[in-house]
């Protein structure tokens, strides 16, 4: 056996925890174990060693008097100690379920299967829906397919007049016990897969499985101010429980479809609003589409540039679940005209002319370097 200190045998502090020593040892246990590194002398040493280790710092007493004395205060370092004495694992492995699939691939609590009623699968249904939708809130009619209990055989999964028999092998448990080296390790019953039933006799509707699939409607309401990826809950309308177990839920993820005129900032819309030339130089009144389907009268001020964004107050998307909504930002863009009339042209060359600027194709503006 090494003659190095404990705490450096399980590599922690001197100062370490209950829970930190017990989480070292968990893993040098995992690595030496004997059965797992069959014919392997040094890797059976090496688990001694850290055994040994660990029985002394688990014990207040021991480690109180290994800390003081050393060794020679726990009378460690003769033969038989450490040697595979310690042998009650539960305090280690009894909430890693993990554990046994590192030491034998597969078959701990986290992989096992148990039988009698279990709850059925959670669904997920893509739902698009349109921005007004969305904003408005709207009730969907959707028909999704799920298990359903076998309705001849009440999902015990046997043919009417018959019954499942309890697994010999499990006794109805759906798992057996094995014995490796210091570990009893439970598996799923490979004879009846965990549900501690047998059927000789299956339902022909459901080949035994005691679900079938079925289509069926459900009535969804879509809160206002719901976002792409929103998930919405359902309780009970997943799929039904193997062996009668309760169904699972329903989740509605939904997906917002492109707008044709607004554009969703959180819960702001941006909305783009062509104006004329006069309308901008002189100012006026424009009606502006709200999410609603309602029209808006906006006031353009005099002198209003392309680009320019007003923001119409509480005209947005609902605040999910909350009170109160976000804005409405008009986009202002000035159209300049492609073709004038002579007498559209007359009355911009005076505009022009008034502004001491030098137009059209013989002019050169002052704007220009002269």
């Amino acid at each position: 056996m090494s003659d190095r200190g404990y705490y450096e045998v399980l590599g922690v502090s001197k100062g370490a925890t209950d829970e930190e020593i017990k989480g070292a040892y968990r893993k040098l246990a995992i690595k030496y174990h004997p059965d797992k590194n069959k014919g392997d002398k040094e890797a059976e040493e090496k688990f001694k060693e850290a055994t040994e280790a660990y029985e002394v710092l688990r014990d207040p007493q021991k480690r109180a008097a290994f800390d003081q004395f050393g060794k020679a205060g726990v009378g460690a370092g003769g033969q038989g100690f450490g040697q595979g004495a310690y042998t009650d694992f539960s305090d280690i492995f009894g909430d890693f379920g993990d554990v046994f699939s590192e030491f034998f691939g597969g078959g701990g609590r986290g992989g096992s299967r148990r039988s009698g009623p279990q709850r059925g699968s959670d669904l997920r249904y893509n739902l698009e829906i349109s921005l007004e939708d969305a904003a408005l809130g709207k009730e969907y009619k959707i028909e999704i397919p799920r298990a359903e209990t076998c309705t001849d055989c009440s999902g015990s999964g046997a043919a009417k007049g018959s019954s499942p028999t309890v697994c010999p092998d499990c006794s109805g448990s759906g798992q057996v016990r094995r014995t490796q080296g210091f570990f009893s390790v439970t598996t799923t019953c490979p004879r009846c897969k965990g549900k501690g039933k047998i059927i000789s006799n299956p339902c022909k509707t459901c080949k035994g499985e005691g679900l079938n699939e079925k289509r069926r409607t459900i009535h969804i309401k879509i809160p206002p101010g719901v976002e792409s990826g929103s998930r919405l809950k359902v309780s009970g309308e997943g799929e039904a429980g193997p062996s009668g177990g309760p169904h699972g839920d329903l989740y509605v993820v939904t997906h917002i479809k492109k707008h044709a005129q607004f554009e969703r900032q959180g819960n702001d819309l941006i909305i783009q609003k062509t104006i004329s030339l006069s309308l901008a130089c002189l100012g006026g009144e424009i009606e502006v589409p709200s999410i609603e389907g309602k029209l808006i009268q906006l006031k353009i001020p005099e002198g209003t540039e392309s680009g320019q964004v007003f923001r119409l107050k509480g005209h947005g998307i609902p605040y999910l679940g909350s009170y109160g909504k976000g804005d409405q930002h008009v986009v202002i863009r000035v159209e300049i005209p492609k073709k004038l009339t002579k007498k559209q042209k007359e009355l911009l060359e005076e505009f022009a002319k008034e502004s001491g600027e030098k137009v059209g194709a013989g002019g050169k503006s002052k704007l220009f370097f002269q």
